[in-house]
């Protein structure tokens, strides 16, 4: 089905924020493929943040835990096209097409360059937002089909990305979290990242941190925006979302509580 930011099940929509600004912490469950219209996107991960604008096209792999900050910009309001490639798509495309797995992937996010074929492709999808009616299951199946056929013709990697149903595997959860703790997300979301159950994923953090997930990350989170407020002069507007608090005041809250000053003070 083809549908806006507000259906959770549409395979093509288009994400539209006219808000100040948009912030989700997101690991998808699959993959998706991107155009950004207008606007402005950030996406911070562990170990890189990006910014994406309008005309950007970006190929965003399943289970990449990031946060997501969307502005609008210019006067324009923030809007992409994403279509999510599902394993059941992306098993029957491979039933029909043989599999080129290469040794050049990487499980990171794809920027692509202009390509006629990319901008034909986003701007046959356009109209299809102002149906009043579900797209045609049968389109929604061709216009997937020609997303994977385009990646594949642009991107001599990309099966060993989208051709890969692998599960996740249980993975050291001091690394991972050492990495990952700035995203808010919930405990089952955590251990499931980890290859974990909920209880799994808390008796393992316990034997690895001797503390809590929630007082662990909290302390974290406070120390990394101390860093960036002390040591590379940021501004506390500018540091608490990209360190997983939701609003100034509860950061500034939390900050003044372990520290015993206020984020301000430090400047």
């Amino acid at each position: 089905m083809a549908g806006k930011q507000q259906s959770e099940y549409a395979e093509i929509l288009l994400s539209c924020i006219e808000e100040k600004y948009f912030k989700d912490e997101i690991a998808l469950e699959h993959h998706s493929f991107a155009r950004i219209i207008s606007g402005e996107m950030k996406v911070i991960q562990a170990d890189k943040t990006y910014t994406f604008g309008p005309g950007d096209t970006l190929l965003f792999p399943n289970n990449q835990l990031s946060t997501l900050i969307k502005n609008p910009k210019d006067g324009q309001p923030y809007k992409a096209i994403v279509i999510f490639f599902t394993p059941q798509r992306l098993k029957e495309f491979y039933t029909k097409n043989l599999i080129q797995f290469t040794i050049g992937n990487k499980h990171t996010i794809k920027k692509y360059k202009k390509n006629p074929l990319l901008e034909s492709f986003f701007t046959s999808l356009i109209p299809y937002f102002d149906l009043e009616s579900e797209l045609p299951p049968q389109i929604v199946s061709i216009k997937i089909d020609e997303a994977i056929t385009i990646l594949r013709s642009i991107d001599p990697d990309i099966d060993s990305l989208l051709a890969d149903f692998s599960e996740l595997n249980k993975i050291n959860i001091s690394d991972f979290m050492e990495k990952n703790y700035m995203h808010n997300l919930t405990m089952e979301k955590f251990g499931y990242l980890t290859g974990r159950s909920l209880t799994t994923f808390k008796r393992d953090f316990k034997k690895a941190f001797n503390t809590t997930p929630q007082k662990w990350i909290i302390k974290k989170r406070l120390e990394l925006a101390h860093y960036q407020l002390s040591e590379q002069k940021r501004k506390p507007i500018d540091v608490y979302l990209e360190t997983g608090f939701e609003n100034l005041s509860h950061f500034s809250f939390a900050f003044k509580k372990h520290f015993g000053y206020s984020p301000t003070e430090i400047q």
